[in-house]
Order: structure tokens, then C-alpha cells, then sequence
């Protein structure tokens, strides 16, 4: 690896998946202004997330296509063999 282009500031973080509530400690950079208690007793700060492997529909099994714009239909459409 180089050396002096990784950041130094590496500690604690809960991450949290906001849609079911799965929280997970790891190490990260990322900066929070709020902080959790985590099963440890120890205080680290949090961060929320929208989405994660929990909630994913890929990791999850439940693969469902978000088709807001018919993209899908099209590409079908123009693809399909004639």
C-alpha cells in the first residue's frame, strides 16, 4: 500500500439501518454528531443508514425491480427478439 494516503483517524462506529433497526459496530472515519451505547457499556457515535445487507433486496433474497420511468419495458420492448 502507499503510504501517507490512508486516513489515520480510524475508531469505533455504530452504524444503524434506520428501516429495521439492525445496528452493527465497526471501525470507520465517517464523523457524527450523535452518539449511541452500545452492549458493551462503551459510548460510540452513530451513524444512521437508509438502507444495509439486512434490508437490501438483493442480500435479502426479495429482488424486486423499482420501475418508476417504464426503463424496463423499454429496454424489453427494444430488445426483444422479433
Amino acid at each position: 500500500m502507499k503510504e501517507g494516503i490512508h486516513p489515520q483517524n480510524y475508531r469505533f462506529v455504530v452504524f444503524k439501518d434506520m428501516s429495521n433497526g439492525y445496528t452493527f459496530l465497526t471501525r470507520s472515519t465517517a464523523g457524527s454528531k450523535e452518539t449511541i451505547k452500545w452492549e458493551d457499556g462503551n459510548e460510540y457515535p452513530l451513524i444512521k443508514l437508509e438502507i444495509s445487507n439486512t434490508s437490501h433486496p438483493f442480500f435479502t433474497g426479495q429482488k424486486v425491480l423499482v420501475d418508476t420511468a417504464g426503463r424496463i419495458d423499454k429496454f424489453k420492448k427494444k430488445y426483444a427478439k422479433k
